[in-house]
């Protein structure tokens, strides 16, 4: 089976699994994780929450970074418990945990 995702062109590649994660997006553009999951209203393709980051060249989790922009109005006081929940759920700080096989497109140019 095979699916297409579309990154950013800056990302950098996907690291092997059990490397560091560089922020290459790749899981979380293909499925979101299971708090990803509520945010999105989905099992399948890129989590609503994925951000890409200009200063860093990366992409990263809006549910760490920025919970208060996916939480219900009102609920801005979660921020802090929905940022350490989601951190636990993409597992961050304990390397790349997907095994997914990447093979870059090759640009379509126009005549």
């Amino acid at each position: 089976m095979s699916q297409i995702i579309r990154l950013h062109r800056s990302a950098p590649d996907k690291p092997p699994a059990g490397l560091p994660c560089n922020g290459c997006g790749v899981c979380c553009a293909s499925e979101p994780c299971p708090l990803g999951i509520l945010v999105s209203r989905k099992r399948k393709g890129a989590c609503k929450a994925l951000q890409w980051s200009e200063a860093d060249s990366s992409y990263r989790c809006g549910l760490i970074v920025q919970p208060a922009q996916y939480l219900p109005r009102g609920l801005g006081w979660l921020s802090a418990a929905v940022s350490r929940i989601a951190y636990r759920y993409i597992s961050a700080g304990s390397g790349c945990d997907s095994t997914l096989q990447i093979e870059q497109a090759t640009e379509r140019r126009l005549p």
